[in-house]
This record gives C-alpha cells, sequence and structure tokens, in this order.
C-alpha cells in the first residue's frame, strides 16, 4: 500500500504549501524538492504493490518507502507547528527574545533543510532500488483512471450477501421443523460450521421465516463476539423478548447482573421464545452465558428454544448434549455456478445478455477452486464483476490457481482467505487505506458511516476530485463514494439505511475483518492496544494463513486504536505517552466501565501528540468534568468528539484548535461553559453544539464559519438568527428558535445545500416559507405549532421524510402529504392532528414505506382508499386512543410486512387477533405486535 501513501504524502504537502506557507518561509524550497521526488517514486509504485506478495524482501523495501513518506510529512508538519508556536508568541516578548527567536529559527531551518536532504537521499537510493526487483516505472495514470471510471458506469453492483440465498432451501426445512414441530423436543438447534459457510445467513432466513414467526410469541437475536460481555447480551436479547416501556428499559439497567439473568431466565420459562446465539466462540463464553437461559426440564411446557451457530461443534454439544447439530454443505456445482453468475453478472436478468463460452469456462474454473463456499464465491464474483475482458478474467484465474493450489481439507479456510486477500490486492489505491481503516473498529460493531466518513475526511485519506464542468466535490460526498464502492464489492455490508437510501450502519464479515486486521498490521497502518488479555493484541488471526500472519513490520505508529473493557488509566494514556508521531486515536470501550480518574492525565498526551489529526474520546468519563488546557497544543486537530464524556466545561485554548472540521460537544450535559472562540474555527464543517453553551452574556458571531455543513443545536441564546443567512454550505440544521422563521418570510434567504431540517418553535411555522427558502430539502421535523398547512406545490418534491409534533392541525394534512411523490417515511405525533378523521385517496403517497401515528388523542377514524400507500412496509399506531378500528383499505396494502400496535385498548387489539373482527384486515401482515 506504499502508492496510496505517497499520493497522500503529495497531495499533503502540496497542502500544507498553500495552508501553512506563512510558516514554511524558508523551507519552501526543500519541501517542492521533497515533493518532486516523491513523485518520480509514485511512477513505480503500482507495480510495486502488485509484486510485493511475491518477494518478502521487497516487501520489505515498500515498507521503508513507507516509512520515508510518513517521515517527510513528519519533519515538515513538526516545522510547521513550531514556526506557528513562535509566531503566537513574537508579538509578546522583548527584542533581545525576539533576536533569540529569529536565530533559533534560522538553525531550525537549517536542520529542517538537512532532514530533508537526507529524506530525499533515503526516497532515491529506495527508488532506485526497485529496478534491482524487476520494477518498472508505470505512465498513463490519467487513462487508467479514466477507464476505471468508465467500469464503474457500465457496471453496477448489488452484492448484499442476503439478497441471493442459493442452495439452502433444504436446510431450511429441516431446521425449521426440528423449530416449529413440538414433536421434535431439542432444547438447542445448531448450526455449525467454518466461517464463510454461509451459517449466519443460513440462520437469517430461519429467523425471518413466517413459520417460525407465527410459531414463536417473542424472538431475539444476539452477535456473539470473541469478547461478549454477558450482561451487554442479556440486556439486548431481553428487550428484544418483551419490548419494554422507557421505565422499565430504566429499571433493568440498573439491576444486578443476577436480576437481570432471573429476569430473562423467567420470561423464556413463561413465554414461548427462540433465542439466536450468532456465533458462539467457545464453551467458557456459553459458561458466562448460561445462568440466564433455562434447562430442556423448565422448557417442557411451553416450548422455547435456541437456535446457534457456531465454528465448533463441541461448543453445541457443550451447551446440551442432545442438541440438534446441523453441518450445511458448501454449495454443489450448479447452486456455487447460480450464486456466482449473480455477482459477476448483474444483468443476466436481461433477456439480451449472453456470457461468452470462453468467459464461461474461465468463471466455472474459478468458482470450482472456491469449493463451494459462499462467502468466497461472492466475493470472486464481485472482484470480477468490475473486469470486463477475458484477458483480466485470465489473470485472476492465474492468481487463483496460485492461491488455491493447496485447497485440501482443512486447507480450504486459509484458501478462502487468499481469495478475500485477492479482493484487496484488486482495489483501487485510493479505496485501500479506507478499507484498512475498518480495522480500527471492533469486531462485529455496527460501524455509522457518518462518524466514519468524517473520520477519513480528517485523516487526510479521502483527496479533492475535480468534476471538469461541475467544479470540485465535496470532500464527504467522496467519501461517500469510496464506502458505496466498498459495499459493491463486497467488503463491507450494510446494516441500516436511511429513508433517502443513504447508508448510516455497515459492518464486516468476521473474515473479511480478519483481513483486513492482519494487512493493516503488516502495513504498519495501525496498532491496537486491547486490554482484553492485558496486552498489545496479536497481529495475527486464527483463520488467516501463515503469510497473512506475518509480523507487523517496523516502523513509527501513527494510529491507534484502544479496546479497552476496564479501567482506562491502565492503559491510556501511558501507553501513548510516547507516541510522538501519532496521527490518529479512536477509543473502543465498554461504557459501564469508561472511566479516567481524572481528566489532569490526558495532560502529558495532549502535550506530546502534537501532531494527532483524530482523536475520538467518545464515552470516557471521570468526576471531573474541566478539559484540560493542555488540548490547545493540539493545533493539527482535525476531528475531536467528546461526546458523552460528561465534560461541562472546555478552556479558552480550545480556539488555538483552528483546523477543526468536525468538533463534537454532545458531552451529555445539557450546559456546557465553552468559551467564546468558535468563530476562529474558520474550517469547521460539523459542530454538534449541547443545550446550552453556558451562562455568559458574551455574545458569538459564527458568520465566518463558510465552510460549516452540520449545526446541530444552533446557539440561539448566544447567536443573532440572521448569522445563519452567511452559513451557505449547510446541509443538516438543528435550531429551537421562534425567530428562525422570520428569515425565511422576511429576508427572502435560500438555503440551497440544506437537505435536513429540525425546527423547534413555540410559534406558528409557515412551512411555504421555509419549503421557498430549503429547495433541496430531504428531511424536516417540525416541533410546535403550524399556522397553515400548504398545498402540494408548495412543499419540495425532494422531500422524503417528515415528521411533526404539537403542530396542533386542524384540517387534513394527508390531503397535501399523499400528493408528495418521494415521501418515503411520515411521522405524525403528538397531537400533530388535532382532527377526528384522516383519508388517504387511490393512489395517494405512492412512495411512503414507514408510517407512524402516534398520540393523535383526538381522532376516532381513519379512512384508507384502495390502492393507497401501495409501497407501505411499516404501520405504528401508538396511544390514539379514541381510534375505533385499523382502516378498511390495509387489507389492500400487500406490501405491509411489520404492523406495531402500542399503548391501544384491549379492545381495539382484540378486533385484529385472530378470530377477531378486523383479522381479516391484518391477517396478511407476516409481523404483528400489539401491547
Amino acid at each position: 500500500m506504499a502508492q496510496p501513501v505517497v499520493t497522500f504524502i503529495v497531495d499533503r504537502l502540496g497542502d500544507l504549501l498553500i495552508q501553512e506557507a506563512v510558516f514554511l518561509n524558508g523551507v519552501k524550497d526543500k519541501v517542492l524538492q521533497l515533493q518532486t521526488e516523491l513523485r518520480r517514486m509514485q511512477s513505480y509504485l503500482q507495480d510495486a504493490d502488485r509484486k510485493q506478495e511475491e518477494d518478502v524482501s521487497l516487501r520489505n523495501r515498500i515498507s521503508e518507502i513507507r516509512e520515508a513518506a510518513y517521515d517527510s510529512e513528519d519533519v515538515i508538519e513538526a516545522y510547521a507547528l513550531r514556526s506557528s508556536t513562535r509566531g503566537n508568541l513574537s508579538g509578546v516578548i522583548n527584542l533581545i527574545k525576539r533576536y533569540a527567536l529569529i536565530i533559533k529559527s534560522l538553525i531550525e531551518i537549517h536542520q529542517v533543510g538537512s532532514h530533508v536532504d537526507d529524506i530525499i537521499a533515503r526516497i532515491t537510493s529506495l527508488t532506485q532500488s526497485l529496478e534491482i526487483y524487476g520494477i518498472r516505472p508505470e505512465r498513463g495514470e490519467a487513462s487508467n483512471s479514466v477507464n476505471g471510471r468508465q467500469r464503474a458506469l457500465r457496471r453496477s453492483y448489488s452484492h448484499i450477501i442476503e439478497e441471493d440465498i442459493i442452495g439452502v432451501e433444504n436446510d431450511v426445512k429441516i431446521l425449521e421443523s426440528f423449530l416449529v414441530n413440538p414433536n421434535k423436543g431439542y432444547r438447542v438447534v445448531s448450526i455449525c460450521g467454518m466461517g464463510g459457510l454461509g451459517k449466519t445467513t443460513l440462520a437469517k432466513k430461519l429467523y425471518h421465516c413466517n413459520d417460525v414467526k407465527n410459531h414463536f410469541e417473542s424472538l431475539a437475536w444476539a452477535y456473539i463476539s470473541q469478547h461478549c460481555q454477558a450482561r451487554d447480551v442479556w440486556e439486548g436479547i431481553l428487550f428484544k423478548l418483551i419490548s419494554p416501556s422507557k421505565e422499565l428499559r430504566e429499571e433493568i439497567v440498573n439491576m444486578r447482573d443476577d436480576e437481570v439473568a432471573k429476569m430473562l431466565y423467567q420470561v423464556q420459562v413463561e413465554k414461548r421464545c427462540l433465542v439466536v446465539l450468532d456465533d458462539i466462540w467457545s464453551a467458557d463464553t456459553w459458561n458466562n452465558l448460561s445462568p440466564a437461559f433455562p434447562n430442556g426440564r423448565s422448557l417442557s411446557v411451553v416450548g422455547s428454544k435456541m437456535l446457534i451457530t457456531t465454528r465448533n461443534k463441541d461448543v453445541a454439544l457443550h451447551m446440551d448434549p442432545t442438541c440438534f447439530v446441523h453441518l450445511p454443505s458448501c454449495l454443489n456445482e450448479d447452486d456455487s455456478w447460480e450464486l456466482f453468475q449473480k455477482k459477476a453478472f448483474p444483468k443476466t436478468d436481461d433477456p439480451d445478455f449472453k456470457i461468452s463460452t470462453e468467459m464461461e469456462r474461465l468463471g466455472r474454473e474459478m468458482v470450482g477452486r472456491c469449493a463451494g463456499l459462499p462467502l468466497a464465491i461472492i466475493v470472486l464474483g464481485g472482484l470480477l464483476a468490475t473486469k470486463p475482458t477475458l484477458y483480466e478474467w485470465d489473470t485472476i484465474r492465474q492468481n487463483i490457481n496460485s492461491y488455491l493450489r493447496r485447497a485440501k481439507g482443512l486447507q480450504q479456510l486459509l484458501a478462502v482467505s487468499e481469495v478475500l486477500a485477492l479482493s484487496y490486492y484488486e482495489l483501487p489505491y485510493q479505496l485501500k487505506p479506507c478499507f484498512l481503516h475498518l480495522a480500527h473498529f471492533p469486531e462485529n460493531l455496527e460501524i455509522p458511516t457518518r462518524k466514519l466518513i468524517r473520520i477519513w475526511v480528517a485523516e487526510g485519506i479521502i483527496s479533492l476530485v475535480h468534476n471538469e464542468g461541475e467544479g470540485e466535490e465535496a470532500l464527504e460526498d467522496v467519501a461517500q463514494r469510496y464506502l458505496t464502492e466498498l459495499v459493491e464489492r463486497c467488503m463491507i455490508q450494510v446494516v441500516e439505511k436511511s429513508s433517502t437510501g443513504r447508508i448510516r450502519s455497515v459492518q464486516m464479515h468476521n473474515l473479511m475483518r480478519d483481513l483486513c486486521v492482519s494487512k493493516a498490521k503488516q502495513e504498519n497502518f495501525l496498532e491496537m492496544i486491547s486490554s482484553w488479555n492485558n496486552a498489545y493484541e496479536s497481529a495475527g488471526c486464527s483463520s488467516l494463513p501463515t503469510a497473512s500472519r506475518a509480523t507487523r513490520l517496523t516502523g513509527k505508529v501513527r494510529r491507534v486504536a484502544l479496546h479497552l473493557n476496564q479501567d482506562i488509566d491502565r492503559f491510556f494514556p501511558s501507553h501513548l505517552r510516547s507516541h510522538h508521531h501519532l496521527r490518529s486515536l479512536l477509543c473502543f470501550h465498554d461504557e459501564k466501565t469508561a472511566r479516567l480518574s481524572e481528566w489532569g492525565s490526558m495532560k502529558s498526551f495532549f502535550n506530546k501528540c502534537r501532531l494527532l489529526r483524530v482523536l475520538n474520546l467518545e464515552g470516557i468519563q471521570c468526576q471531573q468534568g474541566k478539559l484540560p488546557k493542555e488540548i490547545g497544543f493540539l493545533i493539527h486537530l482535525r476531528f475531536l468528539s467528546l461526546r458523552n464524556t460528561k465534560i461541562d466545561e472546555l478552556p479558552p485554548s480550545i480556539g488555538n484548535l483552528r483546523c477543526l472540521q468536525t468538533l463534537d460537544l454532545l458531552t451529555g450535559n445539557s450546559t456546557v461553559q465553552i468559551p467564546n472562540v468558535i468563530e476562529k474555527m474558520d474550517k469547521l464543517r460539523h459542530l454538534y453544539l449541547p443545550e446550552s453553551c453556558g451562562d455568559s452574556a458574551e455574545k458569538w458571531v459564527l458568520t465566518k464559519l463558510k465552510n460549516l455543513q452540520t449545526l446541530v443545536n444552533f446557539p440561539s441564546e448566544k447567536c443573532d438568527v440572521r448569522d445563519l443567512m452567511n452559513l451557505t454550505s449547510l446541509r443538516k440544521l438543528v435550531i429551537d428558535d421562534p425567530n428562525f422563521g422570520d428569515i425565511f418570510k422576511s429576508l427572502n434567504v435560500t438555503f440551497n445545500q440544506l437537505e435536513s431540517l429540525l425546527f423547534v418553535s413555540s410559534e406558528d411555522t409557515s412551512i411555504p416559507h421555509i419549503a421557498a427558502g430549503c429547495p433541496n430539502l430531504y428531511k424536516l421535523k417540525i416541533e410546535g405549532p403550524i399556522m397553515n398547512f400548504p398545498e402540494p406545490h408548495q412543499i419540495s418534491s425532494k422531500l422524503a421524510k417528515l415528521k411533526l409534533q404539537g403542530s396542533g392541525l386542524v384540517i387534513d394534512p394527508m390531503t397535501t402529504l399523499e400528493k408528495l411523490p418521494n415521501l418515503r417515511l411520515l411521522d405524525l405525533q403528538l397531537d400533530s392532528f388535532v382532527g377526528k378523521q384522516l383519508v388517504c385517496s387511490n393512489k395517494g403517497f405512492p412512495q411512503l414505506k414507514s408510517l407512524h401515528v402516534c398520540d393523535l388523542t383526538n381522532l376516532e377514524e381513519w379512512k384508507l382508499d384502495k390502492g393507497a400507500m401501495p409501497s407501505l412496509i411499516k404501520l405504528e399506531i401508538s396511544n390514539c386512543t379514541k381510534l375505533k378500528m385499523v382502516p378498511e383499505g390495509l387489507r389492500f396494502v400487500n406490501t405491509l410486512q411489520d404492523l406495531e400496535i402500542r399503548s391501544m385498548f384491549g379492545a381495539f387489539k382484540s378486533k385484529l387477533e385472530k378470530g377477531g373482527d378486523d383479522h381479516y384486515k391484518v391477517q396478511h401482515v407476516p409481523t404483528m405486535i400489539a401491547d
């Protein structure tokens, strides 16, 4: 991965020359010379990166190249840091000291020049040495880039594993019979096999099977990691089985461990429950979990059962020696080929599409090498989907032969890891650091993409893309494209999407994460510090081949991921005080034990690690709630998250963080004392403020934040709402200010970039004025009274998500809302409508997927014509106590999958049950919850 590193450093040096021009005075020529030498090296590295896996010596040489590139950045950034510090002091010192500083500066310029000369000599020598290994410079990068874009335009990817399930029909029938047939009295049903065999996919198929859902009263799914915490697993399962109220949830959270275990145990004795434990690793893990699960004798009456997936058959037998063990087989040749075609040839449904005889021959040969393992076939198909020519397929076939020639018996897993690794080698250079960055995140974690993208941008691994005729594409948009491409290549899996189709969270398959962690260690991309075993986490993974388990190559540590499950003082920051070259620190921990004795212990870390760009302290707490003033030393910081840290005061020195792009101050306290320094951070792109920014009467001015895209909790007590007029880059705004509507009505303001708006007001709101001022609005939430509900043409046709609360509407809003062509989610809450009748007409709400009707206390009747809401998937009716029945037209909504009835009278719910008067209206709905 030397090529993307060197490319990044070249771009970074260019940025420094622009952004830090004042502080690089005297060394500019050296920086330009260094940049030129790195560019010359770039032409060799694409070939070198491809060949390094075949030659250990070459791999070590590339590691030296990578370190030389990083060292060059260290030297220049460190000089810029010292120079900027001198600049801040120069105005407050006497003449003699100023001359001393000048002399010191000249000495430093000479030293930096010497350092740069040494690095240039290293790079020149390394570049020359590459030719010894047969590495030659490659030309035509622009052409390759164009070809890559053309391939992307020709081919679209849709490789989410669960979408294409092949060859499991018999497995489903067998397992389903053991789960729902009362004559087959197995307490535990297990799916055992090697990683990547599709155990989780099969379990999900069963979990969503209608017969299984109808048989059990409650179902719960739990992912079991190698280092799972029993209490977290118990709570997660319990919440799913009983769907507790907010009060009961808080009560459970405050219970002792033994009380939670007893409660979960009792639920399974009293109700027919199915609990799925996915990917349980060891007998010891089960021993920790078992107190909350009844034995077979206790379950004999109600019939609760467990479905588990594991790589170890002995674990299943340890849980219950009489359990049913199912060993799914690998796919046969026909099923393997069918699955492969769905991934490699997305256009197979096109009647004019044909696979050439030679391409089919090559494809079948490669599929055969995958030995019927679904994950390997899917990833291979995703890789070949990007290779349109026979030549490329034949090249991949030759690599497959070398990677899979040892695929015999138990060696199959090792071979599959090489297939996964091949998909990494074939990534475009700009995607490799994005993929390796995912190694920071713990196993089975759902990774929030918004945060991930902002960290990528802050680290500088996303470069600006200039589209001819359209100007520069926003960095966040480039990062979103990269993330989508990783999904489409089956490198990561989508967990959740928003109403607008944006990917909200992703997850990595365990095998793919093993590959990611191994490569990140091998490339010296990051270091993981774990307290699970009171030691540094091993670089190797048991499921990876020896070559991939190579010890991390030596070099300075620039990224650290902390995985902690105990008091943080034991590992942090003492382990990090010597990490002077650190650029990024991400903390992951057990929320119940994420404690620092005092924030003062961070002082030495802030003082030493002054090149830091990303600092995620989310969830770390201590009794003392003031952030140390030494945070001001981190002048290169781009990303700072203090979310849920309970910090209640920031020092004035935080104003030194002029490079910040993301600042998250949602510390969990409603009030945080924030000094009037935010306006100095003119590079801010995403700002999350607490509900109150302190009791100071001093006014803030935010008009300089021209790059701001996200502003949560606009500080109306400190700012003039008219300041928003200058924030022309805003995409998301959360504001509680009754005067906000005035800037639309009286000043004719337009926010062309605004996509999401949450507006809280105690005064009447005019939606037409807001809609006119926000022509590209996708998400809108209004809390407070609405003056007059608009006509359809007065609302943006792009609106996909609408939430109303406390609107006090007397006239039925459905007549307007049903005509919005792209509305996908509608949430009517807390007297947003105070009339008695809602009417939805034929062909209304063409795209609506989710409807939530809550706390409409006057609603008595809801009419739904046949043909209305043809795309509805989820419906929730909650606390509408005067509503007599669900609408007749609901029986025609064949797309409806989930119906939730909450806090309604028993008579209303009983009508919907089997045998009830209204059951015929909902009998087609697969899942119905009534509580």
